[in-house]
């Protein structure tokens, strides 16, 4: 079992280097006609196709905190944390059917933009700004870190820093070319994570095999997983009990069983998927049909990504429980490149690639996003309003410059903690505080026209602060007597919320208020959105991509229930 990688590995890496940057600058030379048009570089001329924006929708989705973060989950917890993806099925359905139509009918191309239009500039001024910071210092450098922590761990553990700065550089190369080079980059991306994934999976699998005499066979060892781990098998964490472990305990706070199902993975989903500005800026420039079809194509890969993420860390558990994973670097973050290090040369070098292609794709999809919207809700509008499109496009690449610069110097030392909490941790939980909140906000602004700039405004601030009610607060408050929401030692000598229920609660409450607040405004609203039935009618080769992913989704469920 080697740990280092070996000159094929570098020689494989290579080539996924050249043929990506190649590629990336090719697709720049077509479009150097349009060099200085801000709409060409922000929002691809609106020329994308459906597979390229279904492609680049995963490839900007699937980063370092899905493979190390999701397979350490699926170490920890097992198929259960398959429901983020899964679940996400079904909202980029709700996205493509419900969301989408209102954003291009209304000609939204940023999401500030879609606030101004729908409440008022303060409202977008507010958001744009919290959004550049949540991007760069939460999305940005837990994605750079993550990344850099593991590719370095197989490197040899000596090169953090300059595997973090060749990252920030390779993103930064194919981001600088704007957003078709971003998409059409991803293309290639999503193809090396796909492979390279399903390479390492089927690896992993194989070994279990192996190591438990069944041989090397795949779908051997998948059985042995199920033998061996059959509490991993299940989509449902039971309720603990005054006799439950500790362990059984904290399974519990990640992914509170029904509870989940009924709020907080679905505000998960729905507000990352239909109120981001990182992931729908992939759409927003193509017509309806095109921009429906890349979004139910994504879906469907979407099914695909436990496979690659998750059943990895199952693998790693089964091997360490039974010692063949003598030692496990990092904790359950450590089981993804524990797994790596039973590839073979070459093999190894592609898995990587793998990992590359998912934490590039990530930061330059993710600095893209923050150059448009410090450009166009930011820039433009407050500091030079009669800006060139020329000057547009100089002004977003000196911000993607500035963010990977800030996002470096913020991982360099690992200032903000991360490595600390766990990189997906770290990410669920501070964007968690205000998700509540903002989907509330984009929610009842696109489907009810009484909503009122008030409301949005409160409604983003109660979200905020009922999230650190529930958090922080409430358990001390409420102890473990409450039948409500009850709360669990966390092993630190104090109780704590699930997590999905806080949400819930917050998103709950926060949707109550805003109501309550546009009951009390005026009773027309003259910025309410014009909403037609035509809009949200499909076609048919549209429903049958829908009814495809639903019924893959339902057998998944009905198997591991």
């Amino acid at each position: 079992m080697n740990q280092n990688l070996a000159f094929a590995d570098y020689a494989v890496f290579i080539i996924y280097f050249i043929v990506v940057s190649t590629y990336g600058y090719t697709v720049y030379r077509k479009r150097e006609k349009n060099e200085h048009d801000a709409k060409a570089y922000f929002l691809a001329e609106g020329t994308l196709t459906w597979w390229a924006i279904g492609a680049s929708l995963i490839a900007s989705n699937i980063s370092a905190e899905q493979f190390i973060g999701m397979s350490g989950e699926g170490f920890f917890l097992g198929i259960a944390v398959a429901a983020y993806e899964w679940i996400a099925a079904i909202a980029l359905i709700i996205v493509a059917v419900w969301f989408i139509p209102v954003y291009l009918k209304n000609k939204i191309y940023t999401m500030p933009q879609f606030l101004k239009t729908r409440y008022n500039e303060s409202t977008a001024l507010i958001m744009a700004v919290f959004w550049l910071f949540l991007y760069v210092f939460v999305n940005l450098t837990s994605i750079l870190y993550l990344g850099a922590v593991a590719i370095n761990g197989l490197a040899g553990g000596e090169y953090l820093h300059a595997i973090m700065i060749g990252l920030a550089v390779f993103a930064l190369v194919i981001s600088l070319g704007g957003m078709k080079v971003v998409a059409y980059t991803d293309v290639i991306q999503v193809a090396v994570l796909i492979i390279g994934g399903l390479v390492t999976s089927y690896i992993a699998l194989t070994t279990v095999g192996q190591y438990f005499g069944v041989g090397e066979n795949a779908i051997a060892g998948f059985k042995v997983l199920m033998r061996e781990a059959p509490e991993h098998f299940k989509m449902i964490i039971p309720e603990p009990t005054a006799t439950s472990s500790q362990n059984d305990i904290n399974k519990y706070l990640t992914f509170p069983g029904m509870m989940s199902y009924l709020a907080g993975i679905w505000i998960i989903n729905l507000n990352y998927w239909g109120c981001n500005q990182y992931i729908t800026q992939r759409a927003l420039g193509a017509d309806l049909q095109t921009a429906r079809t890349g979004i139910l194509f994504a879906g469907i890969l979407k099914l695909l990504m436990p496979l690659i993420v998750m059943l990895p860390g199952i693998a790693a558990y089964v091997l360490y429980e039974n010692g063949h994973l003598p030692q496990l670097v990092g904790g359950k973050d450590g089981a993804y490149s524990a797994v790596l290090t039973f590839l073979p040369t070459g093999l190894k070098g592609l898995s990587v690639a793998a990992l590359t292609a998912a934490i590039v794709a990530s930061l330059a999809g993710k600095v893209n996003s923050i150059s448009t919207i410090y450009t166009l809700d930011v820039h433009k509008k407050y500091i030079q309003k009669d800006a060139s499109d020329r000057s547009q496009v100089n002004i977003g690449r000196y911000a993607v410059f500035a963010a990977m610069l800030l996002a470096v110097l913020f991982t360099w030392n690992d200032i903000l903690g991360i490595g600390g909490v766990g990189g997906f941790t770290y990410i669920q939980k501070y964007t968690g505080f205000i998700s509540p909140g903002v989907f509330a906000m984009f929610f009842l602004g696109m489907f009810w026209k009484r909503t009122t700039g008030t409301a949005a405004i409160i409604g983003v601030i109660s979200g905020f602060l009922l999230s650190v009610l529930f958090n922080e607060f409430a358990p001390a408050l409420f102890g473990t007597e409450t039948l409500l929401y009850t709360a669990y030692a966390n092993g630190k000598g104090g109780y704590e919320i699930p997590f999905h229920i806080c949400m819930g609660l917050s998103f709950m409450f926060t949707m109550l208020i805003m109501i309550a607040v546009s009951f009390a405004g005026p009773k027309v609203n003259p910025k309410a959105f014009e909403l037609d039935t035509e809009m949200f009618k499909v076609k048919p080769q549209t429903t049958v991509l829908i009814v495809i992913t639903l019924l893959i989704i339902f057998a998944l469920y009905a198997k591991f229930w």
